[in-house]
C-alpha cells in the first residue's frame, strides 16, 4: 500500500494511493469498509500507531471497492508533504555505497551515521532553496526505511520486522559549507597506557548540521510504501536526473551495508522510535560518460532534480536560488 500526506482543498489528510498522481482520502476508504468503530487517523505517525489492523482493514476496503467507486472517490492533491512531516529523527548512513570505498583512506567498518533535523524537510513538488552563500550544494538520492516501532538493540535477523515502510529521500548536501566547517586540529585523548596522561592525535573533521541540515536539504516522499509491498530493499534501481540529465544510475544492492544492518547497528546507540527516519546512502553511480553528482552543483545547473526509486515512485523538485546574502549575525 502507498500512504501520502497531502493537502486537499482546505484540509491535511493522509491519503493511499489509486494512480500515480492521484489518491483517496483513508477515511473516506474506511468509510467502503462499513465499520464505524474505526478511528481515521489525522496524521501519518498516528497511522503508524494504529499498526497492521488498520491497515488491514485499509486492503480490505480497497480490494471491496469497485475501481469505478475508487477513481470515483479519488482526488489529485493540492500539496504534498513528507509522508512524516516532522519525524523524532533523520538518520543519514555516511559513505555506504561500495562505490565510494576507493576514496576512503581510512573508514570504519560499521556503519558510520549522522542526524539531520526535521525542519529541514520538504514533500514532492516543493522547491529546494538554497543562497548564494552556501556554495556548491547537490543532490543524494537515498532509499528511505520508516521505523514502525520503538526498537532498540535488535538483531540482524529481526530488523525488517520493526520496517513500517519504505521511501525515497533527497539527501541534498551542501560541500561548500562542509569545506567551510573543517577543522584541523589536535585531538585531545586519555593516554591509554598512562591514565594519568593526554595525548594529542591530529584529525580532520567537518560537523554536519549547515551542510546537512540546512532548510530543504531533506526531501521524503511522495510515497511511504508499506513493507508487504517490497520483496527486498536491499535489490532496488535509484535514479536521479538534473535538469533531464541523468547523474545517477544505481541499486541498493551496491550499499555497503544492507538495511537490516543499518538497523540493527544504530538500534545498539540509540532507541529508534516509531515514525523515525533512516536514509541509507547516496546511490551516485552515473554510468558511461554522465555528468554525476557532484557536479550536479545547484549554483550553476537548473533544476528539476527527479528521483526514482524501484516500487516507490517518483520524486520531483524545483530548485529557486534565493538572492539573498548571509548579512549580519554578529553583534556590533
Amino acid at each position: 500500500m502507498k500512504l501520502a500526506s497531502v493537502r486537499i482543498g482546505d484540509r491535511d489528510v493522509v491519503a493511499v494511493q489509486v494512480t500515480d498522481d492521484s489518491v483517496i482520502e483513508v477515511g473516506n476508504l474506511l468509510d467502503l469498509a462499513g465499520d464505524e468503530s474505526i478511528t481515521t487517523p489525522q496524521t501519518m505517525q498516528e497511522m503508524i500507531a494504529a499498526g497492521d489492523a488498520l491497515l488491514f482493514h485499509l486492503e480490505t476496503a480497497g480490494r471491496q471497492a469497485s475501481e469505478d467507486t475508487l477513481n470515483l472517490r479519488a482526488m489529485t492533491p493540492d500539496l504534498w508533504y513528507p509522508p512524516l512531516r516532522r519525524p523524532g529523527k533523520i538518520l543519514g548512513v555516511a559513505m555506504n555505497n561500495s562505490a565510494s570505498n576507493e576514496r576512503k583512506i581510512s573508514a570504519p567498518d560499521h556503519p558510520a551515521f549522522f542526524l539531520k533535523p526535521s525542519s529541514c524537510l520538504i514533500g514532492h513538488g516543493d522547491p529546494i532553496r538554497i543562497r548564494p552563500y552556501y556554495g556548491s550544494v547537490h543532490p543524494e538520492p537515498e532509499l528511505a526505511v520508516v521505523m514502525g516501532r520503538e526498537t532498540k538493540d535488535v538483531e540482524p535477523e529481526e530488523a525488517l520486522e520493526a520496517v513500517f515502510g519504505y521511501s525515497i529521500f533527497n539527501d541534498v548536501t551542501g560541500n561548500g559549507m562542509r569545506a567551510e566547517d573543517r577543522f584541523h586540529y589536535w585531538a585531545v585523548y586519555a593516554d591509554e597506557k598512562d591514565p594519568k596522561k593526554t595525548k594529542r592525535v591530529e584529525q580532520h573533521l567537518s560537523y554536519a548540521a549547515r551542510y546537512k541540515g540546512s532548510d530543504s536539504f531533506g526531501v521524503l516522499g511522495p510515497w511511504l510504501v508499506t513493507r508487504d509491498e517490497i520483496e527486498n530493499p536491499d535489490d532496488l534501481r535509484v535514479q536521479c536526473t538534473v535538469g533531464g540529465e541523468t547523474v545517477a544510475d544505481d541499486s541498493t544492492k551496491y550499499y555497503n551495508f544492507k538495511v537490516a544492518e543499518v538497523i540493527s547497528f544504530i538500534s545498539k546507540f540509540q532507541t529508534l522510535e516509531a515514525g523515525d527516519v533512516i536514509a541509507l546512502g547516496t546511490a551516485f553511480k552515473p554510468g558511461g560518460n554522465r555528468k554525476s553528482i557532484h557536479q550536479a552543483n545547484f549554483q550553476t545547473v537548473e533544476g528539476p532534480v527527479v528521483v526514482s526509486i524501484e516500487g516507490l515512485g517518483r520524486q520531483e523538485n524545483p530548485v529557486v536560488i534565493e538572492d539573498r546574502p548571509l548579512g549580519r549575525w554578529r553583534l556590533e
